[in-house]
Parts: C-alpha cells; sequence; structure tokens
C-alpha cells in the first residue's frame, strides 16, 4: 500500500484474541503473531474466557509479554469479545477481533490500520483470509470479502458455499464488501459498541454478518483490503456436517434477516428462506441424515420463539437495494458457477 500513514506514538489497536481452554493454540499460534505484530500499531491482548485448563499459566510462563484480560467465567464467543472491547475501547481507537487459530507470516496490522485512518468512513475491514493448513487456498470463513446475496446466502470472493479456491492473486483488489470475517474483524472501537456490538443471542455462527449489517443500516462501509493476509485454521469448533453447525446456522440466518430487513420486505424474504429451508430439510431426509433434519427443524422452532425479542428493525432494506445481488442457489447449482469471478 503506498502513501502509509505516519507511526503514531502509542500503539492504536488492541489486537484482542478470545481464548477458552486453548493452551494448545496459543503456544502454536501466538508466537508468529507476535512476531509479525508491529507493537508500534497494536498491541496483542488475550481475553481468557474463564479457561479451565493451563492456559493462563501458559500465558504467564511462556508469553509474559502478552497482555491478559482475564473473566471469572466463559461469556461465550460473543459476550466475550464485546466484554474486551468495552475494557478497551477508551485506550484503543481501533479494535482486532482475532480468532486463536489464526495466525499471521508477515506486516499484516499496518495495511488495515492505514485504511481506516483514511476512510473515516469505514467502520470495518478485513484481511485476505487463507487456509493454515493449505497456505495457497482462501479459508472458508471470510476468503477475500464476504458479501449476502438476494436470499440472505453469505458467499465470499474465493469461496461459495463449499468451493474454496486457491489463491492466484484474482481477488486483491481493495473493495467494499457486505461483511468481514470475524476470524480477523478490524473496527473502530466506538463504532463497534455504537452499533450494540456482536449479538450475544446468536452464540456462534454469523453474527460477524449481523454486526456489519448493523453498521451499514448506521451509515458506514465495509471493506477488504487484501495486501495483508492472516491465516485461519478454520472447523475448530464444529465439523461443517455436524447437527449443531447446522441449527446454528439456519437459525441465525434467519434471525439476522428478520432483525435487520424493514416491513416492507421482511415477511416476503423470510417465507421465500422458509422454503428454501424446506427443500435443504428434503435433501437431508432423502439422504437420511435425519439428524440434520432435525437440526433444521429445531431452528426453525427457535426463530419463531426468539424473533419476538427482536421489536426494532430498520427503514434502510440493504438485501434488496444492491444493483448486484445475485441468487447464489441458482447461479452455483444451476448454472454451475462456483467461483467469484464467474458472477
Amino acid at each position: 500500500m503506498k502513501d502509509k500513514t505516519s507511526t503514531p506514538d502509542t500503539p492504536q489497536v488492541a489486537v484482542i484474541i478470545l481464548n477458552w481452554n486453548g493452551s494448545a493454540l496459543l503456544r502454536e499460534f501466538l508466537p508468529p503473531l507476535i512476531a509479525n505484530t508491529d507493537p508500534r500499531l497494536g498491541r496483542v491482548i488475550v481475553a481468557d474466557n474463564g479457561s479451565t485448563d493451563d492456559s493462563l499459566e501458559v500465558l504467564t510462563c511462556e508469553f509474559p509479554k502478552v497482555e491478559v484480560l482475564k473473566f471469572d467465567k466463559n461469556h461465550g464467543f460473543a459476550e466475550g469479545y464485546n466484554k474486551a472491547i468495552r475494557h478497551y475501547a477508551d485506550r484503543y481507537p481501533y479494535v482486532v477481533l482475532f480468532n486463536s487459530d489464526a495466525t499471521a507470516f508477515g506486516e499484516w496490522l499496518a495495511p488495515l490500520y492505514d485504511f481506516m485512518v483514511k476512510h473515516p468512513d469505514y467502520a470495518a475491514c478485513q484481511p485476505k483470509l487463507k487456509a493454515y493448513r493449505q497456505r495457497d487456498s482462501f479459508e472458508y470463513a471470510g476468503a477475500s470479502g464476504g458479501f449476502i446475496d438476494r436470499n440472505g446466502y453469505p458467499y465470499c470472493r474465493g469461496r461459495i458455499f463449499d468451493t474454496v479456491e486457491p489463491d492466484s492473486g484474482q481477488y486483491d483488489g481493495i473493495t467494499d464488501v457486505f461483511w468481514a470475517t470475524g476470524a480477523c474483524l478490524m473496527a473502530r472501537s466506538d463504532i463497534y459498541l455504537a452499533c450494540g456490538g456482536l449479538d450475544s443471542r446468536f452464540f456462534a455462527h454469523m453474527e460477524e454478518i449481523d454486526l456489519c449489517w448493523r453498521m451499514q443500516i448506521a451509515g458506514y462501509k465495509i471493506a477488504a483490503v487484501p495486501e495483508a493476509e492472516v491465516y485461519h485454521l478454520g472447523g475448530g469448533s464444529l465439523d461443517a456436517a455436524n447437527p449443531r453447525k447446522t441449527y446454528l446456522n439456519f437459525r441465525n440466518n434467519l434471525l439476522m434477516l428478520h432483525k435487520n430487513l424493514p416491513d416492507s420486505s421482511r415477511k416476503s424474504t423470510l417465507l421465500r428462506r422458509r422454503l428454501l429451508d424446506t427443500i435443504a430439510w428434503a435433501k437431508f431426509v432423502a439422504t437420511l441424515d435425519f439428524a440434520n433434519a432435525r437440526a433444521i427443524i429445531k431452528a426453525h422452532r427457535d426463530f419463531a420463539r426468539m424473533r419476538k425479542d427482536y421489536t426494532e428493525h430498520p427503514d434502510t432494506d440493504l438485501l434488496h437495494t444492491s444493483p448486484r445481488r445475485p441468487n447464489i442457489l441458482i447461479e452455483y447449482f444451476m448454472r454451475g458457477r462456483k467461483r467469484y469471478s464467474d458472477l
């Protein structure tokens, strides 16, 4: 990135890693991240979510220079980050939510910081996210920037559904995106808090998409800055075929649509999604995958209960006003377009 921003007098970025019983991950992923994080720009902080393993001992003995914020119990992924960011917001105008199974092997923070300083109308950004085990490939959780189709299905530059592309520099340009990956999400601390942070009721999955949606409703933009590269292991919590993951993805997608769509389009969009989810349920039944079929039913039942908690809806329809909002199901399954560049 040309025309670099001058180095600040004190670190401006809190790079927060939320840890819960992850001592093995800390040993593997923390050393390269520390080595490649410019201390003049950012401070690496581990927020420990009430770990009961030897995480705190490992941090004290092996990483004595890393600041540790200790929680007395596990607050979950979303609320753990919210509490940590509230704690550091007065000291650091920028924050990075950095997964415990992610790291960096080169300068990664400066491009993100430079972009945010020079573009005050952006609330958040992400780096290029690559696979830790297959480093010439994008990583599923965010690739080179996230988007959402007209039915609410997320996809990325570099990943559509389960098709992940190799990285040959085809998506290296800075671009506006709909959402930035939660594996490494840089945000302005004040805007993050003003927009409500991550929704703790989601528990896990799609909470960063929901947050980015709310940031855009508030008038800000989101970007992908591929000059910065971060490597993510991914899949450490739940396997893609795990019924629990199916449940969270289906339930949270419905909640996200319900929360962030206006009255004019919310009901019709949710009706369409329910029909599409019924097709997914039928596919699981046809393949005798009854556990995932039950997960979809439970997701819809719990959505029906939880949606009553969300009574305020925006007037702006970001899902249906973009000039480029494809139907990913048709593009991927019927037209065979597996790459972002083919859309």
